[in-house]
């Protein structure tokens, strides 16, 4: 037996979505213009702290102290020294 929808009952509505449009090729990088890469060699030759590379010096000074932890308080509650 089929069913007939009545008067009373709501029909659904099927979306389907349009199809994704292709996808553009993504452009080559563009390449620093002469001047600044003259600058950046200039920079490294002279021992310089470079955006984007790392630096070794920087490494060194932001890294946790070493000796944090090899000492401790003193046991002694009325810390008088005896």
């Amino acid at each position: 037996m089929t069913r007939i929808a009545t008067a009373g009952e709501r029909r659904r509505r099927i979306v389907v979505p349009q199809p994704a449009a292709p996808l553009l090729p993504v452009p080559a990088p563009l390449t620093d213009p002469p001047i600044y890469r003259d600058l950046v060699r200039t920079w490294a030759d002279r021992g310089r702290m470079l955006p984007g590379r790392h630096d070794p010096e920087w490494a060194r000074l932001a890294a946790p102290f070493p000796g944090l932890g090899l000492f401790s308080d003193s046991r002694d509650p009325r810390r008088d020294g005896r």
